[in-house]
């Protein structure tokens, strides 16, 4: 089915705008992928702020040359779907990776992060990242165990101070009697 210039123009304005506000972009083939795991998928992404769209490959190509933004190696062979993180970019990842890896028909392609390319395998690491709320639970617990440490330091001295004057006062008051 034939798109006409009017649609094209549309849809790479489309691109540019969600690339634009995108933190991160993750590109994937979907072929062999079920209608019905895209739909899914799409409303996973939509739940995490972010956006699942397939696109043609030429128009994906201008947009991307107008915003000057690099694409991955092979990007743009076979079929091509993108994940724009306007948000958290590894939720994003980890939900096209568990689909990856659940249906095995979606393949990642690589992808950008703040302009940056990150490869396949970049791609794969940052679904394996904990949600933001695990991470700033670790590294709250990271900041606050030397506190944690040096308050039980202190106590630990100050009991050990009490129990000298304690056993001192009553070395004084059996020396008294």
């Amino acid at each position: 089915m034939a798109i006409t210039r009017a649609r094209k123009v549309a849809l790479v304005k489309q691109y540019k705008e969600l690339a634009g506000k995108s933190s991160g972009i993750i590109l994937a083939s979907f072929s062999g992928v079920s209608v019905k795991d895209l739909q899914v998928l799409r409303g996973e992404i939509r739940e995490v702020g972010g956006e699942f769209h397939i696109v043609k490959n030429s128009l994906l190509k201008l947009a991307f040359k107008e915003l000057d933004l690099p694409l991955p190696e092979g990007a743009t062979d076979g079929t091509t779907a993108i994940g724009f993180a306007t948000d958290e970019v590894p939720t994003v990842a980890k939900a096209i990776v568990d689909l990856s890896r659940e249906a095995g028909t979606l393949q990642i392609k690589g992808g950008l992060i703040e302009g940056k390319l990150i490869d396949a395998d970049g791609i794969l690491r940052l679904a394996d990242l904990p949600p933001m709320p695990v991470v700033r639970a670790i590294l709250l617990g990271l900041i606050t165990k030397p506190a944690g440490q040096v308050a039980g330091v202190l106590a630990a001295s100050i009991r050990q101070l009490a129990g000298v004057i304690h056993a001192y006062s009553e070395s004084e008051g059996a020396e008294a009697a």
